[in-house]
C-alpha cells in the first residue's frame, strides 16, 4: 500500500468509482429522508406541530428504518469498499458481487421504506403482532429487511475477496486492512441475523408457518449487535482519518492496533442481553453477567481512543505544541473531516457514560421504555457514527469524483452545532427519561395531563433536534455536492504531518490517558447519581421489553 488513500482511490477504475458513489449516494439519500421524519417526530412531541398518532408513528419508523438500516448499514458497505479497494491499491475483486450486493440493499430499501408509507406503521423493529390484519403489508416490510440481509453478506464478501487478493500480494496487511476483516466478517453475520429474525415474519406473512412467538427476544439480539457494529467501524474510520487527513501513524505499533480491533470480536456479541432486562422470567445471573458484559465492549472503544488521541498528542507536541491543551490546536481543524472525527470523539464519550448507565441491571428496567434511551442513542448514532461516516465520504468522494465539498469552510462548522443541538436533544432527553417522560409516545404532553416540566423538556428535545438535524443536513448536502457534475475540482488538504517520521524524544501524551480517566470517572459517577435519582423519583418499569 504505498502513497496516500485518496491517490490509490483517484486511480480506481471507472467501474469502481462507480460503485461506491451510487452507495454513497443512495446512503446520503437515507440519511436525509430519515433526518426528516426524525424532525417532524420530535415537533410533534414538543407540541409544536399536530399530528395523529398513526402519522407520528409512521414518521417514527421512516426515520428509524432510514437511518438506522439503510443509511448506516448502506454507507459502512461503500466505505468498507472504499477502504479495501485503497488497501491493495488494485481496484475491487469481485466487483459483480459488490453490485448485486448495492442492489440487493436497494430493493430492500424500496420495500421497507414503502411497506412502512401506508397502512399500520409498524415501527422499525417490524412487530408482526402490529400488523397481523396486514400480512401483505407486513411480508413487504420484512422481504426488505431479508433482503437487506442477503445484501449484507454479498457487500462485504466483495470486500473480503479485495483484502485477500492484497494479502496474496504482499503477504501482509496494515492494521487498518487487518480492521476491515473484522467490520466485513462482523456485516455477513448481521446480514445472516437480519435473515434469520425476519424470515418467520415473512413465512407467516404469506401463510407458510405460525405467528413468530419469540420476535422481541430475537430483535434484541440483532438490534444490538448491529448496535455497536457502527461503533466498531467508527473507530476504524478514526483509526484511518488520523493517518490520512493528519498523517499520524499509531504509537504503539500496528500489532497492538490489530489486537484491539479483534477485541471486538470478543465483546460485541453479549451487548444484546442488557436490553433484555425486562423478560420477567430472565435468571438474576444473566441479569449480572449482562451488565459485566455489555461494560467490556467499552475496553476496545476506550483503548481505540487513547491510541488515537496519544499519537496525535505524541506528535503534536513533537513539532512545537506546548501546555495541556495547547497541541490540539497544531491539528488541521480547517478540514470538515477533521473538525467531524474530533467531535465525534467528544460525543463518543457522552454515549459511552450514558450507556453504562443504561447496562446497569437495576436501571435497565426503569430506564428502557422512556426517553432516555433516545436521549443517550443519539450520541452514538448521530454525533459519533454519523459524523464519523461524514468525514469518511468527506475524504473518499472528492477522491473518486475529483470534485471538492461545496462551501466547505460552513462544512466545517458543521459538526460544532449539530453537537449543540445534541446536547440540548440528548442532555433533555436524558433529564426526562429520569422523569419517566416516555418514549414512542406522540403526544408527550397527554392532551395537557402529565407535568408541565414534560412539555418544556420535549421543547429542548425539538429546538436541539432541530439544530442537529439541520447541521447534518447541510454537512451531507456540502458532501453530497462532489457527485454534482460541473463542480470545481477538489482542493488540495492542507499540509500535513510526516507521520512516519518518529516524534523527537521526551514527546508524551497527557490528555488521551486524562481523557480515558474522565470518561471512566463519567461512567460511574452517571451510574451512582442514577441510583440516587431512581430511588428520589416515583418512576416504575413500563413497556413489554421493546427497547430501542
Amino acid at each position: 500500500m504505498n502513497g496516500p488513500l485518496v491517490d490509490r482511490l483517484a486511480a480506481l477504475s471507472p467501474g469502481d468509482r462507480r460503485l461506491l458513489v451510487a452507495m454513497s449516494s443512495i446512503s446520503l439519500l437515507a440519511l436525509l429522508g430519515g433526518i426528516a421524519g426524525g424532525v417532524g417526530v420530535a415537533l410533534a412531541r414538543a407540541g409544536w406541530i399536530d399530528l395523529i398518532p398513526e402519522a407520528g408513528y409512521r414518521l417514527l419508523t421512516l426515520h428509524g428504518v432510514g437511518i438506522f438500516f439503510y443509511w448506516l448499514f448502506l454507507v459502512q458497505g461503500a466505505i468498507l469498499l472504499a477502504l479495501a479497494a485503497g488497501e491493495g491499491g488494485r481496484g475491487l475483486v469481485g466487483r459483480g458481487l459488490g453490485w448485486a450486493g448495492f442492489a440487493l440493499v436497494l430493493s430492500g430499501m424500496v420495500m421497507s421504506l414503502g411497506a412502512a408509507s401506508g397502512g399500520t406503521p409498524l415501527l422499525y423493529d417490524g412487530n408482526p403482532e402490529l400488523a397481523a390484519h396486514e400480512p401483505g403489508r407486513l411480508a413487504a416490510f420484512n422481504a426488505g429487511y431479508i433482503l437487506l440481509g442477503l445484501g449484507l453478506i454479498a457487500l462485504p464478501a466483495a470486500g473480503v475477496a479485495t483484502l485477500l487478493a492484497a494479502v496474496r500480494r504482499a503477504g501482509s496487511l496494515s492494521a487498518a486492512g487487518f480492521a476491515l476483516f473484522a467490520w466485513a466478517g462482523f456485516l455477513m453475520v448481521s446480514g445472516f441475523a437480519m435473515i434469520y429474525v425476519f424470515l418467520p415474519g415473512l413465512l407467516w406473512a404469506l401463510g407458510l408457518g405460525d405467528m413468530p412467538a419469540n420476535h422481541g427476544t430475537n430483535w434484541h439480539i440483532v438490534f444490538h449487535n448491529m448496535h455497536y457494529l457502527p461503533l466498531m467501524a467508527t473507530v476504524i474510520v478514526w483509526y484511518v482519518l488520523m493517518q490520512e487527513v493528519v498523517g499520524v501513524k499509531s504509537i504503539f505499533g500496528a500489532r497492538f492496533s490489530k489486537l484491539i480491533f479483534a477485541a471486538y470480536l470478543v465483546f460485541v456479541p453479549p451487548t444484546s442481553l442488557y436490553h433484555m432486562f425486562l423478560e420477567p422470567d430472565l435468571p438474576g445471573a444473566v441479569r449480572i453477567a449482562g451488565s459485566l458484559l455489555s461494560l467490556f465492549v467499552s475496553v476496545p472503544t476506550l483503548t481505540a481512543f487513547l491510541i488515537i488521541v496519544a499519537s496525535l498528542e505524541v506528535h503534536a507536541r513533537a513539532r512545537g505544541g506546548r501546555g495541556l491543551f495547547g497541541w490540539i490546536g497544531a491539528l488541521p481543524w480547517r478540514e470538515p473531516a477533521m473538525a467531524a472525527a474530533g467531535f465525534a470523539v467528544v460525543n463518543m464519550a457522552f454515549g459511552i457514560v450514558l450507556a453504562f448507565v443504561l447496562i446497569q441491571a437495576e436501571l435497565a428496567p426503569l430506564l428502557s421504555d422512556t426517553f432516555f434511551v433516545p436521549g443517550y442513542f443519539h450520541f452514538f448514532t448521530v454525533g459519533t457514527v454519523s459524523l464519523s461516516f461524514l468525514a469518511a465520504l468527506a475524504l473518499i468522494l472528492p477522491a473518486l469524483t475529483g470534485r471538492g465539498l461545496a462551501l466547505p469552510g460552513v462544512a466545517r462548522f458543521m459538526p460544532h452545532l449539530a453537537t449543540l443541538g445534541l446536547l440540548s436533544f440528548g442532555g433533555a432527553g436524558v433529564v426526562a427519561g429520569y422523569l419517566g417522560v416516555p418514549r414512542r409516545v406522540i403526544d408527550a404532553g397527554y392532551g395537557g395531563e402529565a407535568p408541565a416540566l414534560w412539555a418544556t423538556l420535549m421543547g429542548w428535545v425539538a429546538a436541539g433536534g432541530l439544530v442537529m438535524a439541520m447541521a447534518l443536513m447541510l454537512f451531507a448536502l456540502s458532501v453530497a455536492a462532489t457527485l454534482l457534475p460541473g463542480r470545481a475540482s477538489v482542493a488540495a488538504m492542507s499540509p500535513r504531518w510526516d507521520g512516519t517520521a518518529p516524534p523527537r524524544p521526551g514527546a508524551a501524551a497527557l490528555v488521551g490517558p486524562l481523557g480515558v480517566l474522565v470518561i471512566v470517572i463519567g461512567m460511574y459517577g452517571a451510574t451512582a447519581a442514577g441510583f440516587e435519582l431512581m430511588r428520589a423519583l416515583p418512576v416504575e418499569a413500563v413497556g413489554g421489553g421493546h427497547a430501542h
